[in-house]
C-alpha cells in the first residue's frame, strides 16, 4: 500500500562475549535506523554497554525472567534478539519466547572454524544449529548451484590474553554493587569471586604456563611414538553440557583413557590436550595422572596444557573430541575424528561412528572431498573473518554483519532456499 512505513527494527541484545563487541554492532546497527537496547544481569554486562545507549537491569529472580522478557518484548516492539552462546539458561527461554512471538534470534558463538572466525547463525548454535538438518548432499547441491569463493583468511584472530583480560574485568565488575539489578545470577557453578581469581590466577602465571606447555609438547614429539590426541574441553562449557551426556571433563578422560586402555596397540601413546583457556578449576593434569597410574598407563599418557594446537595436530594419528570445534583441524589435515557428543561437523563420512576401543586399535579415515565441501559451505554461510577480543577482529567481524543481521534471511537460507526445520531446545539436552 503506498505510503505504508516499514515498522522500525528493535534489537534486545542480552549476555554477549566478554567485552566490548555488542556495543560496537550496537552502534553500527544505530546507524541504520534500528533501535537497541539491552537487558543486563549484572554490572558485569553494563560495563561494556555503550553510555547513552537503552540499558534496562534485570532486577528480579530467574523464576521471573520469562515473564518479565515477554513484557519488555511487547511493550518495546522489539523485533529482534541478539544473543551469544544460546545454552545459557536466560537465553534458551529467551529463545523460547522469541520462537513463540515470530521474532529473529540472532546467535553468536566462537567460530566452528577456529582460530580465524566467528559465527553467525539464526535462532541456535552448535547442537541447535540449523547445521543439523543439512547433510553433506545438501551442502554441495548449494555449492555447486551458487558457486564458491573462499574468503582469504585474516591474519590475526587475537591472543588469548585479550580474552582473559576482558574476562576478568567482566567478573571484576560483576562484583560491584548492583545498581538496580536483582540478584546476582551468573550460568556458572562457580561463584563470581572464584571465576575472578582464576582469570587473575592465569594472567599472572602465563609466562610460566608457556615455558612448561613448550617443554611438555617438546617432550611428545621428541618420544617418537604413534600417539592420539584428546581434544579436552572446558568442563563448564555450555556446549558440552547442552549437547553430550557430559557434565565434565573427568568422566571424557575416563572413557577415552578406558578406550585407550582396551583398544590401542601397545606402543602406542595417548596424549590429552588442554583447552586453551583453562585454568584448572578440575585439576585435569593430576587427575589424568592419577587415572593413568590406576589403569596402568604411567608412560603411555600424557598431558600438555593449552595453546596451538597445529604442530600438536601434524604428527597425531587420530582425534577424540566431546563435540570441540578443534576436532575440524584435525578433519582439515584428514585425520580421523571419533566425537562423543552432538556437533556440526559430526556427519556421516567426517567423523567416525567406532566404539572407543575399535576407533583406538583401526581409526576410520575421513572423506577429505567431503570435508572440503562442508568447510566451504560454512565459509561462504556462517562463518565470519575476525574476532570479538581485538579491536581488529571486532572492526573485520562487524563490517560483515550489519547488512546480514538486516537480511530477512539466515545465511543457511540465503544458500539453500528449501525451509530448514529450527531446532529449539526446552532445556539442555542430555544423552
Amino acid at each position: 500500500m503506498a505510503g505504508m512505513v516499514a515498522k522500525q527494527r528493535h534489537f534486545l541484545f542480552l549476555q554477549g562475549p566478554h567485552g566490548p563487541f555488542f556495543g560496537k554492532l550496537a552502534k553500527a546497527l544505530v546507524v541504520t535506523g534500528a533501535k537497541v537496547s539491552r537487558i543486563g544481569f549484572n554490572r558485569g554486562d553494563q560495563y561494556f554497554w555503550p553510555r547513552g545507549f537503552a540499558y534496562h537491569p534485570f532486577n528480579a529472580s530467574a523464576a521471573d525472567w520469562e515473564s518479565a522478557l515477554r513484557s519488555f518484548v511487547d511493550d518495546e516492539s522489539v523485533t529482534d534478539i541478539v544473543l551469544y552462546g544460546d545454552s545459557r539458561p536466560s537465553h534458551i527461554t529467551a529463545r523460547q519466547v522469541a520462537q513463540r512471538a515470530g521474532l529473529r534470534v540472532h546467535c553468536f558463538e566462537e567460530g566452528y572454524l577456529r582460530p580465524y572466525w566467528a559465527t553467525y547463525e539464526r535462532g541456535g548454535v552448535n547442537g541447535n544449529s540449523a547445521l543439523m538438518n543439512l547433510s553433506i548432499e545438501d551442502m554441495r547441491s548449494a555449492l555447486a548451484k551458487r558457486g564458491a569463493h573462499a574468503p582469504p583468511a585474516p591474519p590475526q584472530w587475537g591472543a588469548l590474553w585479550h580474552h582473559t583480560w576482558y574476562g576478568f574485568r567482566y567478573h571484576l565488575n560483576f562484583l560491584r554493587p548492583s545498581a538496580g539489578h536483582g540478584p546476582r545470577q551468573t550460568h556458572r557453578e562457580f561463584s563470581v569471586l572464584s571465576e575472578l581469581r582464576l582469570h587473575a590466577r592465569r594472567i599472572v602465571w602465563m609466562p610460566l604456563a608457556l615455558l612448561r606447555r613448550r617443554l611438555q609438547t617438546r617432550a611428545v614429539l621428541r618420544a617418537g611414538q604413534p600417539f592420539h590426541l584428546a581434544l579436552l574441553q572446558l568442563g563448564h562449557d555450555a556446549s558440552l553440557r547442552a549437547h553430550s551426556k557430559y557434565s565434565d571433563m573427568r568422566s571424557f578422560v575416563d572413557d577415552v583413557m578406558a578406550g585407550f586402555a582396551q583398544g590401542a596397540p601397545s606402543h602406542h601413546q595417548l596424549v590429552f590436550k588442554a583447552h586453551p583457556l583453562e585454568d584448572g578449576r578440575e585439576g585435569l593434569r593430576r587427575y589424568v595422572a592419577k587415572q593413568a597410574a590406576a589403569m596402568g598407563l604411567t608412560g603411555r599418557v600424557h598431558y600438555i596444557m593449552g595453546g596451538q594446537l597445529g604442530h600438536v595436530l601434524d604428527r597425531a594419528r587420530s582425534a577424540v573430541t566431546v563435540n570441540s570445534t578443534a576436532a575440524q583441524q584435525a578433519l582439515w589435515r584428514g585425520l580421523p575424528v571419533l566425537a562423543l557428543g552432538q556437533a556440526v561437523f559430526a556427519k556421516p563420512n567426517l567423523v567416525s561412528n567406532q566404539s572407543l576401543p575399535a576407533f583406538f586399535a583401526r581409526p576410520e579415515m575421513p572423506d577429505r572431498g567431503a570435508y572440503a565441501d562442508f568447510r566451504q559451505f560454512l565459509l561462504e554461510t556462517s562463518q565470519l573473518s575476525g574476532g570479538y577480543y581485538t579491536a581488529a577482529g571486532r572492526a573485520e567481524l562487524v563490517r560483515q554483519l550489519v547488512d546480514r543481521m538486516l537480511s530477512p534471511h539466515d545465511p543457511y537460507t540465503n544458500m539453500v532456499p528449501a525451509s530448514i526445520p529450527r531446532v529449539v531446545s526446552e532445556s539442555p539436552i542430555r544423552h
